[in-house]
Parts: structure tokens; sequence; C-alpha cells
């Protein structure tokens, strides 16, 4: 036993012991935890990071560890059970893979083990129920686990149970418990010296008697504050609680403010801890309301027994009045038994349905209720049958004519019997059916009033590109164009073409339809950078300010749609300030985004990029529809209506949203709220810009995959003459039947995604599975897939594209037949 420390717990844990010693239950689960185990020392032990602790113990082969004594936690097995929260059990040491060369059991000298972890019900570890024995024991059996596990899970309930009691047994005897009471209590409590005057009163007695502080009556005797009539009754009241004797009495005193109150008094005695003092606690009830009761029913008893005289002739004369309301109710009036026959219905039912009470008497209405009613009318009345109320409940009841009318039931049941009240309420639903008729028809007509001003933008802007486009050609086709001439109309159509693009572009920003590429962008940095470049373009006599937290912000979207939205709405900002005044670009990281337009607030960390002008300002009745489509309020020619549309539908695609507030005459609030995330930002090879030089091919075989024969001749012949060979497939069944298994010889497959059929993000997934050395182009001018989930990393060329742009990234996904024949050779 020289591994054994008889040490004397230390007295935090005393309380530990002592409350397991206190568990009446625990010598029971010891004896019987070594009757099922067949072993002869168990205990519970209070375990911590740094301490083990017997709290009790039955000991039977003298191993000698008594309560308070400790083991060195580091060599125990308990201390593996505290980290992992999981039993270990042994049959026989010497045989078990996992504790065959552990130190514990030869230092402890047992050869069967069993420990199972105490957890209190929240999460708490507390320690262990263990048991050993220097011999090998059959203790790995369902009912020995199971024993103790339901063992472990009784203590931790037993030690919950007595830290709770202690607990709140703390919380009775504190001064803060007091506090409480006197606070919580709807009556005045005052503090007397023995003589009767008044030392302490709560904030709820000024309240009762309507005094403005305590200092007015503080010293005072408490019967002078009575009136004259009732102070003696005080007196008395008080030396007999100064006598020992706990007093109650009632009387009528005003407040300080006149109001008249009765009230219910009692005094007990209480010597003051410490010092021994008497003092005396009354309590003061406002009895007002019963006092009044009282009277009241008084009154009306003799009243009562005064209308005894003509009781009878009421009686008759409200029998009477319940016949009339019966006779001439607009609402059908029946009584039923529990099983819902009707034993009674008013004449309202053959004026609202025609039939006589004759025919529904004695009868349940299941023949008169609709069809489609039937289960939930009959579900109705078992309710009703159980004791349960109807307030609202409508179902259809037949006409004699054959129709239907909508009734609105009420009805309770008293003594065995249902009474009902139906309300006619078919032509009150016909009416709000016809009402929701008309707000949908209104909404449809709104509608179609949004889609004509779109429709009418569009058709306006893309006449405009488009009388551009035809014009240049025109003169493009014409013979012995001068060369100068000839290039200034090929940029024109050029640049138009990019016009029509952008055009495009902002309108499926604002439809949330654009193929975003989201990547993680420190807010900070990509905000001071547009401001270097706005600084540039919006004049010398505008100053551009920016303000953001030194600690970086990351977001989640695409780089490209971002700068735009901040451009726009600069761009809007430097216009509305007409070339002078202060524009501040501020970045605010805070959680939650407020509600916006009759949205509701968001959860969750933003990143809230604001763009503050100095300017007009926007009229009230115009904030509402900054953001529709072709909106502006600038002069003809100076603006599309579509920058504010772009950033909304940015922000709402990135999973945010803009708002706006404005004051005329002093400036406008653009605050762009997009999701904050986690992460670091990756370097991405910079992409190679327009203009700079792009490998052409060298013979590798393209599959163009377009169901537009337009598009499709003009694809290939592009590719062709940049070097490529090309095969053209009118749709992705016909691109799989030529790729085979084995890719057919092909190098790479442009594909448009929007197609009848399999689509092309469908065939490049595919393609992925089968043929993943296959690299894929997609192209697409609007796709619901790539608008919802992206690309999904592969290579995306928006139409319109340019030649170059097409030459360009097939000129980095396609390899060279250099590299292709060397890859070869090297197999």
């Amino acid at each position: 036993m020289s591994a054994l420390a008889h040490v004397a717990a230390p007295h935090d844990f005393q309380a530990d012991i002592d409350l397991v010693g206190g568990i009446e239950a625990i010598p029971t689960i010891l004896a019987v935890a070594c009757r099922v185990s067949g072993m002869g020392f168990a205990a519970v032990a209070r375990v911590t990071e740094d301490r083990w602790v017997a709290c009790r113990v039955k000991d039977e082969i003298s191993f000698g560890l008594r309560p308070g004594d400790e083991l060195e936690v580091a060599s125990t097995i308990c201390h593996e059970i505290r980290q992992s929260r999981t039993p270990v059990v042994i049959d026989h040491v010497a045989a078990d893979a996992a504790y065959c060369d552990h130190p514990t059991p030869a230092r402890y000298g047992f050869q069967s083990y069993v420990s199972m972890p105490i957890v209190l019900p929240d999460g708490t570890f507390f320690g262990t129920l263990c048991a050993i024995d220097p011999k090998p024991a059959s203790v790995d059996r369902p009912e020995v686990v199971g024993t103790f596990r339901m063992f472990a899970d009784l203590i931790a309930f037993h030690v919950d149970a007595h830290r709770r009691n202690a607990s709140a047994n703390d919380a009775i005897r504190s001064e803060a418990f007091v506090r409480g009471i006197l606070a919580a209590s709807p009556d005045c409590v005052k503090v007397l010296s023995a003589e009767g005057r008044l030392e302490y009163m709560n904030e709820r007695g000024l309240d009762l008697i309507q005094l403005g502080s305590l200092q007015d009556v503080l010293g005072r005797e408490l019967a002078d504050l009575w009136p004259d009539s009732e102070r003696a009754r005080i007196r008395t009241a008080v030396r007999t609680a100064a006598s020992g004797v706990p007093s109650r009495t009632e009387g009528y005193c005003p407040t300080a403010k006149g109001e008249p109150r009765w009230w219910e008094v009692s005094f007990a005695p209480f010597r003051v801890e410490g010092t021994g003092e008497l003092k005396l606690v009354g309590v003061s009830r406002d009895i007002t309301e019963r006092v009044r009761a009282e009277e009241e029913r008084r009154e009306s008893a003799a009243a009562l027994e005064a209308l005894n005289t003509t009781l009878a002739d009421h009686v008759e004369a409200r029998t009477q009045e319940r016949d009339r309301i019966w006779q001439v109710s607009h609402d059908m009036l029946g009584v039923a038994d529990g099983k819902g026959v009707w034993v009674s219905v008013n004449p309202a039912w053959t004026a609202i349905l025609g039939w006589q009470s004759g025919e529904v008497i004695g009868r349940t209405s299941e023949w008169l209720e609709h069809p489609d009613d039937r289960a939930a009318t009959r579900a109705e009345v078992a309710r009703l049958a159980a004791g349960q109320t109807t307030l609202a409940f409508e179902n259809r009841f037949r006409t004699r004519d054959g129709g239907y009318r909508i009734l609105s039931w009420r009805a309770v049941p008293v003594e065995g019997l249902l009474y009902c009240v139906a309300r006619d309420v078919t032509e009150q639903r016909e009416r709000t059916m016809l009402l929701e008729q008309a707000e949908e028809a209104l909404r449809q007509s709104q509608k179609l009033e949004a889609v004509g001003q779109l429709t009418g933008g569009v058709a306006h802007d893309f006449n405009n590109l488009l009388t551009i486009i035809r014009s240049s050609v025109d003169f493009l086709r014409r013979p012995n164009l001068p060369e100068e001439r000839r290039n200034r109309y090929m940029d024109a159509v050029s640049d138009t073409v990019d016009r029509a693009a952008k055009l495009t572009g902002q309108l499926l920003a604002f439809a949330r339809r654009q193929t975003l590429k989201p990547e993680v962008l420190e807010v900070g940095a990509q905000l001071r950078a547009v401001a270097d470049m706005l600084d540039t373009v919006t004049g010398a006599r505008i100053r551009v300010v920016t303000e953001a937290p030194d600690a970086p912000c990351f977001v989640r979207a695409d780089l490209s749609q971002f700068e735009t939205a901040l451009i726009n709405m600069a761009v809007n900002a430097r216009d509305a300030m007409e070339g002078e005044g202060t524009l501040t670009l501020r970045l605010d990281c805070a959680e939650g985004m407020p509600p916006i337009r009759g949205h509701a607030a968001a959860p969750g960390f933003f990143a809230a990029v604001s763009v503050v002008d100095t300017g007009c300002g926007i009229a009230a009745e115009q904030v509402g529809r900054i953001f529709e489509p072709f909106f502006t309020t600038k002069p003809v020619g100076q603006g599309t209506g579509l920058g504010l549309s772009q950033v909304f539908g940015f922000a709402k695609q990135s999973g945010g949203d803009v708002d706006v507030t404005s004051e005329l005459g002093r400036g406008t609030t653009f605050t762009l709220y997009l999701p904050e995330v986690e992460g670091v930002i990756r370097d991405e090879p910079s992409e190679v810009r327009d203009g700079e030089a792009f490998p052409t091919g060298d013979g590798q075989c393209v599959l163009v995959v377009e169901d537009n024969v337009e598009v499709g001749r003009f694809a290939t012949q592009i590719l062709e003459d940049f070097g490529y060979r090309t095969t053209w497939a009118a749709n992705a069944e016909e691109a799989l039947e030529k790729l085979g298994s084995d890719g057919a010889g092909f190098d790479a497959v442009f594909s448009d995604v929007v197609m009848p059929g399999m689509g092309g993000f469908e065939l490049a997934k595919i393609l992925q599975r089968r043929l993943p050395h296959l690299p894929v182009l997609l192209a697409s001018g609007y796709s619901h897939v790539l608008a919802q989930d992206g690309p999904d990393g592969f290579e995306l060329l928006h139409k319109p594209y340019s030649a170059d742009q097409l030459g360009r990234i097939l000129g980095k996904i396609v390899p060279s037949r250099v590299r292709r024949g060397s890859s070869s050779e090297s197999r």
C-alpha cells in the first residue's frame, strides 16, 4: 500500500465528500456493484484535472483507501476517463491489448477493473464509479456495464439535486433574497420600532399610500398617519405584536393624496440578528376593492330581496323575450344532443335553407352537409360532445333548391346538450373572393405595366445600338471606302457591341440572372483601390474620402461586379453633386443587416459599404423607384437608368441588399450590404488583358456544340482561322455520340450552355466524369443554372464574345501538339 497517500482532502473537496456521503443510496450502490461484478473493492471518486479523491468506499480486499484519501491523478485510469468521457472495462489486465502494459494495474495491484464516468445533467464531469479486484473477473458483460452506467447516472442525478438545493438555500438566506421579496411584494411592508415608530417602508408601500418620499414619515408613530377614529385600533395591534403575539386589524385610511382606502394590517415581532433588539414588521394590504365588493353584495342582497316579490313576473318576461329572440333571429339557432341529433331549431333554418323544422329535428345534419365537409363536421361534433367549445367553424349546408350555403358556427356544450348558432356568410365569402380576384387582376396589371416599361426601355436602347451597327455595316459594304473611315466604322460596330453586352449584363444583374465568379475579397483594400481610380475621374472640385477599419473584412463576391456596383453608385453621387462636393466611401463591419424596403432584418455579420455624397438628394416619391430598370431622373441622353439596377441585382444575388437614405438639399447615402466570410485571399494569376498576344492553334481538333446554325458556323470559322480543326454537333446528345467512350481524338469541347434537351452545363458535367482529361469551354449569354450555381470550375465565355477572347481562352486550355507529343513519348 505504499502507492496510497492517506492525506485528508483539501477544504474545497470536503463539500463534495460530504455531499456524496449524504446520499443514502450510495452504500447500496457500492454493495450491488461489487456483487454484480464479483469484485471486492468499489468507490465513488471525485476526479478533477489534478486531484483524485475518494468520496465513499466499499473495501473487501483491504485496499486501504478511505473517504477523503487521494491517489495521484496521473497514475489512475480515471484521469484518462475524465478526458474521453467513456467507460473502461477490463476482465483480465494481462489479456487486455489496450492495458496490458499500462502502469496503473501494476502500481495498485489489480487484474480486473471497471470505471464508469459520472457526468452531471449540465455536462459537467464529476468523477467515476469504479471497482477493482486483484483477480480476473468476467465484467465485460452487458448486464454489468449497464448496471454501472445506471448507477453512475443515478449518482449524477443525486449530486445535481443536492447542489441545486444547497444553492436555493443559500439564496433564501441572502440579503438579495430579502430585497427581492420586498421588491416583489404587492403589499406595503414596514419595519417599526417596538414603540410603533416607522423605520422602513418598501417602494411598493410608498406607491400604495402615494408618498413622495420615505423621509416625509420616517420616525413618526404609525398610528399618527391614520384618522383619529382608527388610531386606537392601530396602537392596540402594535402593543399586542410588541408583547410577542402577532396581530391583525382592518381600518380606513386615505392616501397621502386623499384617495379613500381600506387596509388589512398585520404585525409580527422579530429580533435583529446580532443585537437582539426587538422590532416589528408590518404588512398593509389594500382591501378597498374587497370592502366595496362587500358593500355592493349587501346592496345587491337588499335589491334581490325586493325583487323576489316580482320574480315570477320577471321570469315570464324573460321567457317571452327569449322566445321572441328565438323566433325573429336572422341567425340559425339550434339545440342538439351529444350525438349531434337536433332537438330544436328556430325559424331561421327555414328562411335560409328552405327546410321545415320537422324535417330537421330528430336527425343529425349529415344529410345536409356538403360531401367534402362531412368528415370535418363529424369531428367538430365529437369535439363539442367531449366538452370543447366551437368558436369559428365553417361548412356548407344544402338548401331545398339544391344549392349550398356557407355557414359559420359557434357552439357550446352545456349539461349534455349542444347549443349552436350559425350565421350565413355566403355573400360575405363571395365578396371576399371577388375582392381577391380584383386584387390579383390589379397585381397582374402592375406586372404588365412593369414589363411594358422594361420592354420599352430595352427596345429603345437596343434600337439605338442597332441603328449604329446597321449604318456602319452599310458604309463598310461600299467599295473603295478609305481605310481611315473603314477603321472608324469597324470601331463603331465593336464599341456598340460592347455597349449592348453591357446593357444586357445590367439587365441580367437586376434580374439576378448574371453568372458570377465569386472569390474572397478584402473589402477595405478593394474600396481604397476604387477610391484611387475615382479620384482621377471625379474632377478637382470633388474630394474623395475613404473610411475603412484597420482590421480586414472579407466577403465572397464577384470582383468585377463589386467594382462595377461601387462605380455605378459613385457616378450617381458625382452627378448629384454637379461637380463639387465630398464623396465618401465608408466600410463598416457589423452584426446584422437592418430591415430594408419591408424585408425583415437578417442575422449574421455583414460588410456595409456606403457611398455618401453631399449632393442635391432624392425626392421622397422617387426613392422607391430608383432601382427600377430604365428609371432615371437625369436628362435624356445622360443616363440609361440601369446603373442602380445592376447594384440591386448584384447585392441580391450575392446574398445581401442595398439601402438608400436621402434628404433633399443635404445629400444621399447608398449602403451595399454583403455577408462577411472568414478566409484569406488566394493569389490568382493575373488575367491576360485584351490586346495581348495569345497562342493560336496548330491543328488541334475542337468539337463545337451549338444548336444555333449561324452561331455554329461562325464559331467553327473563327476556330479554323485560328489554326484549329473543328467538328460541329448540333446538340449535346450528338456531341456525346461523336466523342464516344475515349474522346475520339478531340483535344477540347466548345459548347453553348442553353440548348434544347441536354444543356451544355450538364454535358460538361458528364464529360468531367467520363473524360476528365478533355478540357471544356462553355459559352453563354444567359443560363439560370449558371446564374444560380456559377460555372463550377469550368471555363466560361460570355456572349457576345470576340474572336480574340475565344482564341485566348482556347490557347490557355487546349494543349499544344508539342506538349501532347512529348507527353505521348514519355508514356
